[in-house]
């Protein structure tokens, strides 16, 4: 800059003289003679040919003589063209290094920021001070998904997603075998579930049994409610067993994959970064304080799960609890169907659990139940429950009472109220509940798992946030037809089949037992959505109301009445009220 400036002052001060115009450009041709004519053209035209006959031929001294004025002149031009060539240079180099310098940099934040999407670098708790992570090596190994809980849903969906070449991590509080007393049934259409993931061979060596259908029951009557079968493969069926063995089955085979890793530890709470969640933080078994990082963390931690709150908007409600007793060495009245007993005040639920175990569910209104320890519990199922038993059961029943072995399970149901979140999925009991009357849990996990499963199969790359956020989107609309369906009966179910001293109730109550006793497409449409093998909501919308249609008629026959006309349109109101509060 300061050759420059020397330059323009050197300018100034000695080349004072006017600048030659350029001559115009005319339409006649252009000769020498024509620009010699005029005298200050003729100038510039003598010293441009001397100059180009000089490097041609070399300067001779006349022609230096001649032409000395103009050539001094021309030696000046150059001289100041010359300045101007080594100051543009100069400032044009100057600016290349510095946009060198300025790309360089860009390059390595943009290359860090890539790298930070990625790898998460060792992070410090702020409360316990201590290292809950470690960054994950760049070459890609690592995990692509976290799976928080591993019973059905869980367990089911490290296998899938596993078997699909993606690298999970499960983290279960206690990997030993559970012991529950729901979960025991699994629809035919769940069981369909079950093939289409490739695990069909878990109910196999766990003494599952064979379920064909109901058997319903009500004051001195019985009907029996088969599962329309008829256009699928033979060993289609609902299967029956003990709910921790099918649960260690599909660990099992989950932990035979080799990108699956099962690990035992006590996930306290998710790890959040700008919004998006990036893992999870737990215990190990050793109590050891540790985080775990992936693109994509599914929470299936079951109906206790502490973590939902960070996902869902929760609305738990206990309608009823269930007592579960473990019947020995005694046969169903029908063999290979659940039993259902209209009782009083709720239903009483009977299947086989093993070749030699039937499981009673006495379902008990609201959340609060006798206890156990004081024999207030053993009094209530003798008096109150054991007269409304069928008689081929009701033995085998009082022995289990005497037993002692009795335990008790709160009825949850919570609808699916998600708030999408980047980086994080709610799946299984921890997302969405019903009442486990129809036993569709299971059948729900699996189909929900079959949805993600045919989602993310696209995504070859899960790091890719908001892609993978469009997609976990789409996971909640597709769900719904199967899952509303089998929630909305599930609820629905339970209040019709419980009793009431309401005389609209009562009729209701009995025109389902009724409508559901007629056979053909009246039993066969009700029992395909409960099973899960036509799970349409027109379907049942439909059923609903040809109850309905069915309960007034049958108030109204053969003579109407005030009285009943006001029945049966408080009937219409009652059913109609359980469709909208379940839905």
């Amino acid at each position: 800059m300061p050759l420059l400036s020397l330059t323009l002052t050197t300018i100034n001060l000695q080349y004072k003289a006017a600048p030659v115009p350029f001559p115009t450009i005319s339409s006649k041709p252009t000769t020498c003679q024509s620009l010699s004519s005029k005298p200050r053209l003729r100038k510039l035209f003598k010293t441009t040919s001397s100059f180009r006959f000089s490097k041609t031929q070399g300067l001779s001294a006349s022609l230096l003589a001649n032409s000395a004025s103009g050539f001094h002149r021309f030696k000046e031009m150059v001289m100041v063209f010359d300045s101007y060539i080594v100051g543009t240079f100069l400032v044009s180099l100057l600016g290349f290094v510095f946009l060198f310098i300025l790309r360089h940099n860009n390059n390595s934040r943009k290359k860090k920021i890539e790298k930070g999407s990625r790898d998460f670098k060792i992070q410090t708790d702020a409360v316990s001070g201590t290292e809950i992570g470690e960054c994950l090596p760049e070459n890609g190994s690592g995990t692509d998904v976290i799976i928080v809980g591993a019973g059905v849903a869980g367990a089911a969906l490290a296998y899938t997603l596993g078997k699909d070449g993606r690298r999970v991590h499960v983290i279960e509080r206690d990997l030993t075998e559970p012991d529950r007393i729901v979960g025991e049934l699994l629809q035919p259409g769940g069981y369909l579930k079950l093939v289409e993931l490739g695990l069909e061979d878990c109910v196999e060596e766990i003494d599952a049994q064979r379920v064909l259908g109901y058997a319903l029951f009500k004051d001195e009557r019985n009907t029996k409610l088969s599962y329309p079968l008829e256009k699928f493969h033979a060993d289609v069926a609902g299967r029956s067993f003990h709910n921790g063995r099918f649960i260690q089955r599909m660990r099992e085979k989950a932990s035979t994959l080799p990108n699956v890793r099962l690990e035992q530890g006590t996930v306290t709470s998710l790890l959040e970064e700008n919004g998006t969640i990036r893992g999870v933080q737990y215990k190990t078994k050793d109590g050891q304080e540790l985080g775990a990082y992936a693109p994509l963390t599914i929470v299936c931690d079951g109906c206790f799960s502490n973590l939902r709150r960070s996902l869902c908007n929760p609305k738990v409600d206990v309608p009823s609890c269930f007592v579960g007793l473990v019947l020995e060495n005694c046969e169903l009245p029908f063999s290979n169907h659940g039993h259902v007993i209209l009782g009083d005040p709720s239903p009483i639920l009977f299947y086989p659990i093993s070749s030699t175990e039937v499981r009673c569910l006495v379902d008990v209104p609201g959340q609060k139940v006798p206890s156990i320890a004081n024999g207030e519990m053993a009094n209530y199922l003798k008096t109150m429950v054991a007269p409304q038993v069928p008689p081929e059961l009701r033995d085998a029943f009082i022995a289990a009472v005497n037993k002692g072995n009795i335990r008790t399970m709160p009825n949850r149901s919570m609808p699916a109220d998600p708030h999408p979140t980047p980086g994080a999925l709610l799946m299984g009991d921890a997302f969405n509940m019903r009442h486990p009357l129809t036993g569709g849990g299971m059948t729900v996990a699996l189909s929900d798992i079959v949805v993600l499963r045919d989602l993310l199969r696209p995504l070859h790359d899960l790091h890719d946030a908001a892609c993978l956020t469009k997609y976990l989107e789409s996971f909640y609309t597709l769900r719904k037809p199967v899952a509303s369906t089998i929630n909305t009966l599930a609820g629905a179910l339970y209040k019709v089949f419980s009793a009431s001293p309401d005389q609209a109730r009562k009729e209701m109550r009995q025109a389902c037992f009724d409508y559901l006793s007629l056979g053909g497409i009246f039993s066969t449409g009700p029992v395909a959505l409960l099973s899960g093998l036509n799970p349409r909501p027109l379907s049942l919308v439909l059923h609903f109301f040809a109850v309905a249609i069915y309960g007034v008629g049958r108030l109204l026959l053969p003579f109407p009445s005030l009285r009943r006309m006001w029945i049966g349109a408080r009937l219409i109101s009652e059913l109609g009220s359980h469709i909208y509060s379940t839905c």
